[in-house]
């Protein structure tokens, strides 16, 4: 499976972007997808998740009510929806995908096996 991130930008705060990761392969609709992001100096950290239907997502509590991570099997797309951005959100986000489609541990970073390049996201204050 190969993973292409894209939409990042500069924005600024208060604004919205949405990201987009297209996914090869012909299993991405059986795969838990994740998006994470690290900020410079920072570890890598989770912050959303999709069941491989889109029938359960989960989120991070700093981007609980302001960020939606949604999914198009038919497109092989995963998408996350940020508004309400904040300084503090800038990072390079990533998407990741999880072959074994493990929803129970969708928030930890070594579950995941595929992943993309990042896209730079920056908010200015």
């Amino acid at each position: 499976v190969q993973l292409q991130a894209y939409g990042g930008g500069l924005v600024q705060a208060g604004g919205s972007l949405r990201l987009s990761c297209a996914a090869s392969g012909r299993t991405f609709s059986s795969y838990v997808m994740g998006w994470f992001r690290q900020a410079p100096g920072k570890e890598r950290e989770f912050v959303a998740a999709i069941k491989w239907n889109g029938g359960s997502t989960s989120y991070a509590d700093l981007v609980k009510g302001r960020f939606t991570i949604s999914r198009d099997n038919a497109k092989n797309t995963v998408y996350l929806q940020m508004n309400s951005l904040k300084p503090e959100d800038t990072a390079i986000y990533y998407c990741a995908a999880d072959s074994r489609a493990k929803w129970s541990s969708s928030q930890l970073l070594r579950e995941y096996d595929y992943w993309g390049h990042g896209t730079q996201v920056t908010v200015s204050s």
